[in-house]
């Protein structure tokens, strides 16, 4: 821990860098922030923001951005004028405070491609997850060393006016690519940073030839790295915190011509009906240094995981050398398997179908999964969710140089890619019966070992995929999804269905190949 002048950004207050975790909880507790459960980690509560607000994320319209973003909805501009009258009332803001924390590290462990990172926090709560999340160095002096390439100041007490300050509510998120500086104003929701930089790692790499990620990695004694990417509720944390495999990150990845390497030094994991049965590792995990997001507490300070009181968002960030397994630094080879999960609450597609090239590429820009009915008001049957390239909200570029990279990196080192339904089967939603995790993980296994290499295979005319009609520890019956519903006809409307919902969202991406959109489900 050190003093560090931050008078060149023109604050003036009292700033605490790199602390470690007893000096920030001392203070959150202190201060309010937070509470402590009875397992050590602190919880805080974030109000009115529990979850990433896309409404007001903005990215600054410059000569540098201009040409590259792909603008829209996901990513909304703002222009340099407001954007800098905005950072002048944030730094009077934070000049107002008695002292602000600096967490000084990098992102990134490939040490070709890591970007060196301050973050500057009201809270020291939201300080000590910085710590958690990002890369920390060894000591103080290195520390020290570190002349940050990005800045993000966050200030969660600081209220927006939209009418003044161009924004649509007291709460933003702005990334200035030109000046190389995030503002996080009015949200204590810690996801906002965390997911602020790595929209920015996702803008600066492609255009270094690296391809970022919104997947986990796992790696096996041999040095075989697997890929899991999937949207929220397929299965990504849990399938790839594997007490057999080394975890490298559960969420942010770039893949260089060095390999796989983790963007950050920690998981955020959620907490929503955690047990220790289901989830030994993330369970295990929360304790002191830990910081829990909404999760709901007892008297005695006993945390109720099954209470989504103030949302079913809460979660854990807490750092990576909390994980038995974990690889640090976090780095691994080339991947042999990449595997795409969805949760199909229809129940057609199959538990596992091996992709070419083009399918791939087409699946990842596809990002599939399906919403539960009851998981919203107002949902009262299982309706579709895509979202490109599985992290839709912090891809600043547009889908096809991801998939571009994808493609590239497929050919490159010859990697097998499996689409893995973690949803239903025997019916949809309602009638059939979620996929027994322990097939699914007899079916990961079998992936990432190579063992579905060479069994046989049958083509889906449907979903225009090749389907195993074998795979150790699963019943061969499950892997063909017609063969598990009672009612044929109702399988073929359903898959029909889901497959024109495939090809309706796939049309908003004008720029693919050929080869890529006729890789597709078929409608007739």
């Amino acid at each position: 821990m050190y003093k560090v002048d931050l008078s060149y950004l023109g604050i003036h207050t009292d700033a605490i860098a790199n602390a470690k975790a007893p000096f920030l909880v001392e203070r959150a507790l202190a201060k309010k922030e937070g509470v402590l459960s009875d397992t050590g980690a602190i919880v805080i509560n974030t109000g009115k923001y529990t979850g990433r607000s896309p409404d007001d994320r903005f990215i600054v319209d410059d000569e540098v951005s201009h040409d590259i973003v792909e603008w829209g909805k996901v990513n909304m501009p703002i222009a340099e004028d407001k954007f800098d009258a905005l950072y002048d009332k944030m730094i009077a803001y934070m000049n107002g405070l008695d002292e602000v924390y600096v967490f000084n590290g990098h992102v990134g462990a490939d040490e070709d491609y890591k970007l060196e990172i301050r973050v500057i926090n009201e809270l020291a709560a939201q300080n000590l997850f910085g710590n958690n999340l990002f890369i920390t160095p060894e000591d103080d002096e290195a520390a020290k060393a570190i002349v940050p390439g990005f800045t993000v100041i966050a200030a969660p007490g600081y209220q927006c006016d939209p009418a003044v300050d161009g924004t649509h509510s007291e709460a933003a998120v702005i990334l200035n690519f030109k000046k190389k500086v995030i503002l996080v104003a009015g949200t204590m929701y810690c996801g906002e940073i965390k997911k602020a930089v790595f929209s920015t790692m996702n803008f600066l790499l492609p255009q270094k030839d690296v391809f970022p990620m919104h997947c986990s990695a796992n790696v096996d004694d041999d040095g075989n790295t697997a890929l899991f990417f999937g949207l929220s509720g397929t299965g990504k944390t849990t399938l790839s915190a594997d007490p057999n495999r080394g975890l490298i990150g559960d969420d942010e990845h770039g893949w260089s011509e060095n390999g796989i390497f983790n963007f950050e030094g920690g998981c955020f994991a959620k907490c929503i009906d955690l047990t220790e049965e289901s989830e030994p590792e993330i369970y295990r995990a929360i304790r002191f240094g830990s910081v829990c997001e909404n999760v709901v507490l007892d008297e005695n300070g006993v945390p109720d995981y099954s209470d989504a009181k103030y949302t079913q968002n809460t979660r854990v960030g807490y750092p990576l050398e909390y994980i038995p397994n974990a690889v640090i630094p976090s780095v691994g080879g080339h991947p042999k398997t990449v595997i795409f999960l969805t949760a199909d609450a229809f129940g057609v597609l199959p538990p596992v179908a091996k992709l070419n090239k083009y399918q791939a590429m087409y699946h990842f820009v596809s990002g599939y999964t399906s919403k539960l009915a009851g998981t919203e008001r107002g949902v009262t049957e299982p309706q579709t969710t895509f979202s490109t390239c599985f992290g839709a909200p912090f891809l600043p570029l547009a889908a096809a140089r991801y998939a571009e990279l994808l493609g590239n990196r497929i050919d490159t080192y010859d990697c097998n890619v499996y689409l893995v339904n973690t949803g239903w089967s025997g019916g949809a939603y309602g009638v059939g019966k979620r996929m027994k995790l322990a097939y699914t993980r007899a079916i990961v296994a079998a992936a990432t070992a190579g063992e579905l290499e060479n069994v046989e295979y049958t083509h889906d005319d449907i979903f225009n995929v090749e389907v195993p009609l074998t795979c150790p520890n699963v019943p061969s019956e499950v892997l063909i999804p017609k063969n598990t519903w009672a009612d044929k006809d109702a399988y073929d409307k359903t898959a029909k269905d889901l497959a024109k919902h495939f090809v309706e969202n796939f049309k908003q991406y004008n720029n693919m190949s050929e080869e890529v959109i006729a890789a597709g489900p078929v409608v007739e």
